[in-house]
């Protein structure tokens, strides 16, 4: 069960972090695997049994140019994994400069669109797609408007793609992670809050997300398209008993 045996599968960003993690346990179930990043990741795809493609998911002439390649050198693609973006947030929307507005809108937004864009005609029909959204596309936090405002485009994105690609039995949907222990994971700040508003009451790993990630890649998850799937320890059911006991003094509302 849920092997991605003979199947091809390009991820971005993946030179760290959850494409890192996804791509490898992609590679550990029997795919073909490319990576793509901003920066130089070589060493990691050598490292992982994949192969890597320079790609600027920024630019919709990088992205193109990536998944010609990737479908040369590999053949059609079975997965794709929209997962690149950076996590620019900290300031509220009156404070926000355009230049990070558009940097924020441009790698998030754009970037997952141009691989919904470009993607579908390298891919053989019954195929998945996986886009990386957010939490932050479900709950908000002040202070993290643009980068929330991208993240939600992203799962309206899915939706519309799932839709649209449904006749050619290609699935499309995403994962939205809470904060994860990555380099955009906010470190100590993020793992103190996933303390404290999370049920689980501790920060997510790669490992916890890797798994979701193979699922919707494999065929046990034929059925399923058009959904965003929260990885977030239980934050978006409510209020933790961790908060609970912060403002009450006890777990339980009385």
């Amino acid at each position: 069960m849920f092997t991605l045996e003979n199947r091809n599968a390009f991820v971005t960003g993946a030179a760290g972090g959850i494409g890192r993690a996804v791509a490898e346990r992609f590679v550990a179930a029997g795919a073909r695997v490319i990576i793509t990043d901003i920066v130089d990741g070589k060493s990691v795809a050598d490292e992982i049994g994949a192969q890597f493609i320079q790609v600027d998911v920024g630019s919709e002439e990088s992205v193109l140019n990536g998944l010609r390649q990737a479908a040369e050198t590999i053949g059609s693609l079975d997965i794709v994994v929209n997962n690149a973006g950076i996590g620019d947030v900290g300031t509220s929307i009156a404070e926000t400069p355009g230049d990070i507005v558009e940097k924020i809108t441009r790698i998030n937004q754009w970037g997952v669109f141009y691989g919904l864009k470009h993607a579908p005609a390298r891919m053989t029909d019954g195929g998945s797609i996986i886009n990386t959204s957010s939490l932050a596309a479900l709950v908000k936090m002040a202070g993290s408007g643009a980068y929330s405002a991208t993240k939600a485009a992203v799962v309206s994105m899915t939706r519309m793609a799932a839709i649209e690609l449904g006749n050619r039995g290609i699935r499309v949907n995403a994962v939205c992670p809470g904060y994860i222990d990555t380099a955009l994971g906010s470190g100590a700040e993020g793992r103190l809050i996933s303390e404290q508003f999370t049920a689980l009451g501790r920060v997510g790993t790669t490992a916890d997300l890797a798994g979701v990630y193979h699922f919707l890649a494999a065929r046990e998850s034929s059925y399923i398209t058009g959904q965003a799937i929260a990885v977030d320890g239980g934050w978006s059911c409510g209020p933790s008993t961790q908060v609970l006991e912060t403002i009450l003094g006890s777990s339980q509302v009385s």
